[in-house]
């Protein structure tokens, strides 16, 4: 199940912080058709967000189609974003590159910055991709 973590300083609504997280964890294999999503109540418990924030978010993932919300049962996963599993050996790679780059003495904005403009670089044109 996935844990949402919100950054209040981030300047990116709550509710699109939920709606990238599942995105992400779509992508990367952590949910797949048929995962339940935490209840609202659930995240608002580990969040101290509003439940209607929560509500707004899950909504969104339903109309672009990609959870359905039954009655009395939850929130569950319809469809996937990704084709690069959570243990893809890139991952790893990855990981190993942003280990280095903290002990360079970067920050984690200045990582975010560096990636950010390489992923630009690499994928400019890719609209959403």
């Amino acid at each position: 199940m996935v844990e949402y973590r919100i950054d209040r300083r981030s300047g990116v609504a709550t509710y699109l912080q939920i709606v990238q997280q599942t995105k992400q964890a779509l992508r990367m294999g952590l949910l797949e058709p048929g995962d339940r999503l935490p209840t609202a109540r659930e995240v608002v418990e580990a969040t101290a967000i509003n439940p209607n924030t929560v509500l707004k978010a899950y909504r969104e993932l339903e109309r672009e189609g990609l959870v359905e919300a039954r009655r009395g049962l939850g929130t569950f996963v319809r469809a996937t974003l990704g084709t690069g599993p959570a243990d893809s050996p890139l991952r790893g790679e990855l990981t190993d590159w942003a280990r280095r780059a903290r002990a360079a003495g970067l920050e984690r904005e200045d990582v975010a910055a560096l990636f950010a403009s390489v992923l630009k670089e690499h994928f400019e044109g890719d609209d959403d991709r």
